[in-house]
């Protein structure tokens, strides 16, 4: 339009013609899940993605901070498993730490995971909600706000009437385009943590809820559906990949309503960027070590998404940490090395390899030298109480040992193995009974867990494992000392006390008598370094796998 034409316009009192909004609504999400507390770097083997150095909440604001760049519609959000098996630095301080951090990242939901109910339910309300500990206090400030950000847990229900403890979704809008995230956990949520912290909670199943939710949200004109759900699979490819997803997000999306547009997973720790028939499905691994983005256009006349593209992106480290996110990072591993203390030596590193279920199905027997160290250090910690054999499910070890120049092991290092902080219980089983328990470890037998779990055993103990064999025969040549197991004899067994109470679906636990309180596993474990440094780590071959 020429000076002379916008001149008469001002003259005339007209206006120029307004810019006509565009036809689709772009909206970037950034998506993270497994966050367990790592405002740290990770260290270790855990410290690097895709060959090179990765995570922590510091590098994670700088990329968010570049992602967001130029988008006028983004939000932040998490698929779970954001607080609880943490490093020492936020564990210590109850994950407080980890709350302030999301906070200041902006982030705007997240869909409680399994691990968000290690603690029991009103201390995960206190993490929404903020106060301080009923018993410990605030442990970093002497105030804790709680989570700015909004917890969502559509199937989770109190028994009875059914009131869900939080949220089953928010809507947010984007330049007038409605767009729903609905968050959930896995439905198996009840059989991986302590009982006695979600008693009078029910998990309800993942698609059926979901399902149940569309025509509301369709009702309230949300065509827009973004799903986080703590559950995931998978592949065989590289974190930007998706050759041959498989586990149970498959058998989800299978029965999943066609109207959600996206779905944001975790709980597997893997990294995929998948398209399953049309939609988009993403995990970014765990410890902040990867960021998804996912770009949406949305028909502003529909409110239907009508493009998605996804890329998850490394941390890296070779960028400008943001200061505010340093700082507050800074204080509290401060806080915590003035708690930390040398426990002991080791003579080499004790790692966790093949012990996991990817492992096992590629071959091996689900035995691993951290594994057998940790056994050791129950049974032995037990022994007043009668203790025989120890049992350690393999979920309660989340870290490696891994030995430095000096060989020194700090108290810190043996939390990140231990971090539930499990009370040690020792209870007398039939040998029968011992057998049943092990069988529990594969598919198939009386409602046993869906991938194997192999429990990790204490030294003098012994078997063999078929994996052709049918469920309940898989068993074979288990021993103590040597000597045969009888059915009808009697041992002290120990283990924790998530698997006392069924833990892991081994049900067979419940049939203990005479049980007896010992120390917590990180107690047991420091103690055993105290008395065993330089400690060295345990031979394999307690468990054999036969064809």
């Amino acid at each position: 339009m020429s000076r002379l034409v916008c001149l008469l316009c001002l003259l005339l009192g007209a206006s120029a013609p307004a810019a006509q909004p565009s036809a689709q609504v772009s909206v970037r999400l950034l998506a993270i899940n497994d966050f367990h507390g790592h405002i740290e770097p990770p260290q270790g083997s855990s410290g690097s993605f895709a060959g090179q150095p990765a995570g922590g909440a510091a590098y994670l604001a700088a990329h968010l901070a570049r992602l967001r760049a130029g988008h006028a519609h983004h939000i932040f959000v998490s698929a779970g498993d954001l607080i609880n098996a943490s490093p020492f630095a936020s564990a210590l301080f109850q994950d407080e730490p980890t709350i302030e951090v999301m906070n200041r990242l902006g982030l705007a939901f997240n869909a409680v995971g399994n691990h968000e109910f290690d603690e029991g339910v009103d201390e995960l309300r206190r993490m929404q909600a903020g106060g301080c500990h009923p018993r410990l206090g605030c442990t970093l400030r002497p105030r804790f706000e709680g989570a700015r950000f909004r917890f969502l847990a559509a199937n989770v229900v109190r028994a009875g009437d059914g009131a869900r403890l939080f949220p089953a979704y928010e809507v947010r809008h984007f330049d007038g385009v409605a767009v729903a995230f609905v968050g959930l956990t896995l439905q198996g949520t009840r059989d991986l943590v302590n009982a006695a912290g979600i008693a009078g909670w029910e998990f309800r199943n993942e698609w059926q809820t979901v399902n149940a939710l569309v025509p509301e949200l369709q009702r309230q004109g949300v065509e827009a559906i973004v799903l986080l759900i703590h559950e995931g699979g998978y592949t065989s490819g590289g974190h930007d990949e998706c050759p041959g997803l498989s586990g149970p997000i498959v058998a989800i999306l299978d029965r999943l309503d066609r109207a959600v547009d996206v779905v944001i997973s975790g709980h597997t720790h893997q990294a995929y960027n998948c398209v399953v028939d049309g939609r988009l499905v993403t995990s970014a691994g765990s410890y902040g070590r990867l960021v998804t983005r996912i770009d949406l256009a949305i028909d502003r006349a529909s409110g239907e998404v009508v493009g998605t593209h996804a890329g998850n992106e490394v941390v890296t480290r070779g960028v400008r940490v943001e200061p505010g996110i340093e700082a507050i990072v800074n204080e509290a591993v401060r806080a915590a090395g003035v708690r930390d203390r040398l426990s002991g030596y080791v003579a080499a590193d004790l790692v966790r390899a093949g012990m996991f279920s990817r492992d096992i199905a590629a071959g091996a027997s689900g035995e691993s030298v951290l594994g057998n160290l940790a056994a050791d250090a129950q049974v032995w910690a037990t022994r007043a109480a009668g203790a025989q054999i120890a049992l350690m499910n393999p979920g309660g070890l989340r870290a490696d040992i891994e030995r430095d120049a000096d060989g020194r092991v700090m108290f810190s290092e043996l939390f990140a193995v231990h971090p539930f902080s499990n009370t040690l219980v020792t209870v007398t089983l039939s040998g029968a009974q011992l057998a049943e328990l092990l069988e529990q470890q594969f598919p198939g037998y009386r409602n046993a867990q869906t991938t194997p779990r192999v429990l990790q055993i204490s030294s003098g103990l012994s078997y063999a494992w078929s994996a052709s064999a049918a469920p309940g025969r898989r068993i074979r040549d288990l021993r103590l000392h040597q000597r045969p197991v009888e059915p009808q004899a009697h041992y002290r067994v120990t283990v924790n006390d998530f698997l006392l109470h069924g833990g892991d679906r081994f049900a067979a636990l419940r049939q203990g008598r005479d049980v007896q309180a010992g120390p917590v596993d990180v107690e047991a474990l420091e103690a055993y370094f105290q008395a065993h440094s330089p400690v060295q780590p345990p031979a394999l071959g307690r468990i054999r796998r036969l064809p």
